[in-house]
Order: C-alpha cells, then sequence, then structure tokens
C-alpha cells in the first residue's frame, strides 16, 4: 500500500490579502472560507520518495512471484541440491573439499571392514548343529497337552461339547507318535542307557522309537475319549528339549503328581504310562534340530482315575531326579507345572 502524505499546512495568500478581506462585510468573510477549503481539496499530495521506491519494489517482487511457475520453484531447489552435491566453481563436494571425503570414506570402509571380519569370525567358531551355551538351562521346562486356557481343565462328563476339544487337541498332537510312523523313521533302542552317537557335529542322528501304543489306557486307541466321557482325564507331560542334557548319575527323571494346596485325599488315584511315570534315559542326548531331525520327545501320561468331583482341585506335578530344579517361585514351568482340574457330574 502506498502511503500518502498529505500537506497539512494552509494555502498561502498574499501578504496584506487577509487584512483587507477582514474590512470587508460578512459576504467577503464566507467567500475567504469557500476559497481556503478548495484550496486544502486541490493541495497537491506529497510522497516520500525512499517510501515509494520501496513499495514499488516489493509491489514488483510479489508480482513475480505469484506470476513464477511451480516448476520453476522446484528446478531451483534442485538446483541448489545439485550444486551442494557438487560445486564445479569451488570443486568441493557437500560443502567439503576431497581431502575431507577420502577421510570419511576411509573411516567407513574400515568400519565395515571390522563389522565384516567379527561377523565372519563368529559364523567360523559357532556350529550350527550343536547349541554352545547350555549351562544357563540345566533344568528343562515342563509343559503339558492338551491345551487348556490359564491351565484350567473344567469339562462336565455330561456335556460332550465341553471336553470334546481336548480330545481333538491329544489326537492331533499324537499322530506324529504313532506306531507305524515311528517304526518306519526311528529306531528300536535298548532301554536304560544313554543313546550316545558318535560321529561329526554336522551327520545326521538317529531317534529312538516312543510309540503311541507306550501310553496305554492314555494312548487314545483304546479310549478314544481319553477318560473324558467317564471323568478320568488323561493329561500328558513332556520335556522341553535341551541339547547335549543328560539326567545326572544314569538316573532316568520321574514324574511325581499331587494336590498343590488343599485336601490330599481330593486325588485318590493316578495311573501312569509308562508304568515306570519316568522318561528312559534311551531318548537322551538330544543334538538339535538340524541333525537329530526324526526325534520324537519322551511323554509321561498322568490318568486321573479318582479325582473328587464338583470342585476345583489344584494339582502340582515334579519333575524329580539327581541336579532338577523344581522349586522355582518366579517360574512355576522349570521342573514342574502346575494346572487345576474341575471335573462336574
Amino acid at each position: 500500500m502506498r502511503r500518502q502524505l498529505r500537506s497539512r499546512r494552509a494555502p498561502a495568500f498574499p501578504y496584506g490579502y487577509r487584512y483587507r478581506l477582514d474590512d470587508q462585510g460578512e459576504e467577503n468573510q464566507n467567500y475567504l472560507a469557500d476559497e481556503e477549503e478548495e484550496a486544502a481539496e486541490e493541495a497537491p499530495v506529497m510522497m516520500a520518495p525512499d517510501l515509494e521506491e520501496e513499495e514499488e519494489k516489493e509491489e514488483e517482487e510479489e508480482e513475480k512471484s505469484q506470476g513464477q511457475p511451480i516448476g520453476n520453484a522446484w528446478r531451483q531447489k534442485l538446483q541448489i541440491m545439485v550444486k551442494y552435491l557438487w560445486d564445479p566453481e569451488r570443486r568441493m563436494s557437500l560443502a567439503q573439499t576431497g581431502l575431507i571425503l577420502f577421510i570419511y570414506f576411509f573411516f567407513y570402509a574400515s568400519l565395515a571392514a571390522v563389522i565384516t571380519l567379527c561377523m565372519y569370525m563368529l559364523f567360523v567358531t559357532i556350529s550350527p548343529c550343536m547349541l554352545t551355551f547350555t549351562e544357563r538351562a540345566t533344568t528343562p521346562g515342563v509343559m503339558i497337552r492338551p491345551f487348556a486356557h490359564s491351565l484350567n481343565f473344567n469339562f462336565n462328563v455330561s456335556e460332550p461339547d465341553t471336553w470334546q476339544h481336548y480330545v481333538i487337541s491329544l489326537n492331533g498332537f499324537l499322530q506324529g507318535y504313532n506306531d507305524s510312523l515311528q517304526e518306519e523313521m526311528n529306531v528300536d533302542c535298548p532301554p536304560g542307557q544313554y543313546f550316545i552317537q558318535d560321529g561329526n557335529e554336522d551327520e545326521d542322528k538317529k531317534a529312538c522309537q516312543f510309540k503311541r501304543s507306550f501310553l496305554k489306557n492314555c494312548s487314545g486307541l483304546e479310549d478314544p475319549t481319553f477318560g473324558y466321557s467317564t471323568g478320568q482325564p488323561c493329561i500328558l507331560l513332556k520335556m522341553n528339549r535341551i541339547a547335549g542334557f543328560l539326567p545326572e548319575l544314569g538316573d532316568p527323571v520321574k514324574v511325581s503328581c499331587k494336590v498343590q494346596r488343599g485336601d490330599e485325599n481330593d486325588i485318590r488315584a493316578i495311573n501312569y504310562y509308562p508304568e515306570s511315570a519316568s522318561f528312559d534315559l534311551r531318548y537322551y542326548p538330544y543334538y538339535g534340530k538340524l541333525t537329530h531331525v526324526n526325534y520324537t520327545s519322551p511323554l509321561v501320561a498322568m490318568h486321573f482315575t479318582d479325582v473328587v468331583k464338583n470342585q476345583a482341585v489344584p494339582v502340582q506335578c515334579q519333575l524329580k531326579g539327581k541336579g532338577i530344579i523344581n522349586d522355582v517361585i518366579n517360574d512355576r514351568f522349570v521342573g514342574r507345572v502346575i494346572f487345576t482340574l474341575n471335573i462336574e457330574t
């Protein structure tokens, strides 16, 4: 906006002109007032030269910027970026001289070489077939099948819909333990001794058979409902695999279940399969999934044949053996498992 500076001075009259008009009558005085108003309206507009030039420049720049295409603006930005990457006049890249760029390149190339060498040495010294650090997992973790929400087995004997999903889960889990499949893939090992296999670490290892029929009444072969239809449920216990794990002193790890808290008479009878209620030594050691491909984890089945009905019974099953830890407070799956049976009739 242009600023217009109007002169506030009254128009100049010749000397003595007002004096002569004052001597005249009222008509002449009115004429003088009209002349002064017209002179004030017709007074020329005074412009400050500096402000006028600056405002004209600003208007011209605004007009240029408004009329300039968007593509030209992006082209200018691209030119600035290209010049930043390489300035041919100053012979600089990224606002740095060639010496600085060489130092940067040498530094990062050396860093990449050191990292590559470390990774190479790591893969050379570590065997992919056998775990190196296993001393932190001296006691296997324990898990049970079938799956149950919050490890709470709650079902009604007279309502199959409440326990049928347990049967389906057990049947699916035991498919890999079918006798025909085990006889085809694995070997019949002598019981009561470790199955130690010599040879290179990358050689395939044989696995001992663990047949579904070993579980007898909890195999699902004689009773397709695994005892759930009669209120005598079967629950399978499995130890997690640890490469190189050997039960100490040559004694197999056994399983023992009891009421965790409350009346011990709430569980009056439990049948174990195999009858020894233990994991035979022939299934150890485990050589890892890369070489021990057909390895089948041994199981212990707990058949709860006489459990108090219509109330929740907390059950704790522990591993028993030399060097086995089963009382870790912060982890209830190390060497033991706790679940609840609530059988309604």
